[in-house]
């Protein structure tokens, strides 16, 4: 007994050390990349100082590989994902915030012809109305995981628009606090969506994505830019037959395949009599948990999913993402 604590205890010290030493090494090489950073953000046209007053501060952040390691979307059944992100909790703080604004909420609505209940759910999942913005330094975070090897061009090409937006005084460099992602404001968006389709919607002359005017129309000038369509389905939870082939199903969110359309998907729906759908629509089957959860069922959870489905992978290449946010969606379409 006596010998298996000390073990233990020498194995812990073991562990510790070892990650102090590779956050050491990692903190060495980091300062390292940064120079070189720093040169290139120049050589892409950046000022001088923007570059050294926002880069002086950025610091390597283990904490952000973990995170990067580890994401709730890839891990976590369909059915808790779901259920943990469209409480009736959430319903009711996004009922709240809706009469709180509804006039600027109903103007975008009609502007951008996007349905205020979808920006409503993709606010409530992102940031829970605003509640939970992230108080990380996003110019840290980004660097962390331009640094790191796994993703380094995608958050290098992020970080040097961060600094162009900066540069052009676009966003204000004193509040880029967000995730530890790099995503920023109530609709947590990522430096390129800020830079492609944010705006100034309350003519200001600066972006405010934590206010609800700028935040609220960004994201539905986003939605409807890719191609939103309004009242348009989501997904339908379905129940298949034994002897649909594999090549219609879809576990990975990166490239749905096997689109047909409903006349000809109906054949491997059990329920298909029950759903009502229109069979001119074009639509897909996914299998979430599939190559995700450890003994998922090939065939269940299953659903049939449309167009609107895949403009929000657009937004989060997560099935789970897509379904929480229809889910939340059509909940608060019952209540509003």
């Amino acid at each position: 007994m006596i010998v298996s604590k000390m073990f233990k205890l020498i194995f812990s010290s073991f562990i510790l050390y070892l990650t102090i030493s590779i956050n050491l090494f990692a903190i060495e090489d980091f300062d390292k990349w940064l120079i070189k950073f720093q040169t290139k953000a120049i050589e892409n046209g950046i000022s001088k100082e923007v570059v050294y007053d926002i880069m002086s501060e950025a610091k390597f952040l283990p904490k952000v590989i973990e995170y990067d390691r580890y994401q709730p979307e890839f891990y976590e059944d369909t059915f808790n994902y779901i259920k943990k992100r469209t409480s009736n909790r959430k319903v009711e703080d996004g009922i709240k915030l809706y009469k709180k604004e509804r006039k600027i909420i109903e103007i975008i609505e009609k502007e951008f012809q996007v349905e205020k209940e979808l920006l409503l759910a993709l606010m409530g999942i992102e940031t829970n109305f605003g509640k939970y913005l992230g108080k990380m330094d996003i110019v840290s975070s980004l660097a962390t995981l331009s640094f790191d090897k796994r993703r380094s061009e995608f958050f290098t090409a992020e970080l040097l628009i961060l600094l162009r937006l900066v540069d052009k005084n676009i966003i204000n460099k004193d509040i880029l606090f967000g995730s530890w992602a790099g995503a920023f404001g109530n609709f947590q968006f990522m430096p390129r969506t800020i830079r492609n389709y944010a705006i100034d919607f309350n003519k200001n002359s600066i972006i405010e994505l934590k206010n609800i005017e700028d935040s609220f129309a960004s994201a539905a000038n986003y939605l409807q830019t890719i191609g939103w369509k309004k009242n348009q389905p989501c997904f339908y939870k379905i129940e298949l037959k034994e002897n649909i082939p594999k090549k219609y199903l879809n576990s990975s969110a990166r490239k749905i395949k096997s689109k047909k359309k409903v006349s000809f998907l109906k054949k491997y729906i059990k329920n298909y009599e029950k759903l009502n759908l229109k069979e001119n629509f074009t639509a897909a089957i996914i299998i979430p948990d599939k190559d995700i959860v450890p003994g998922a069922e090939t065939l269940s959870p299953a659903y049939i999913i449309f167009e609107n489905y895949e403009k929000i992978l657009h937004w989060n290449r997560s099935l789970r993402f897509a379904l929480a946010v229809c889910t939340l969606k059509e909940s608060f379409q019952n209540e509003i």
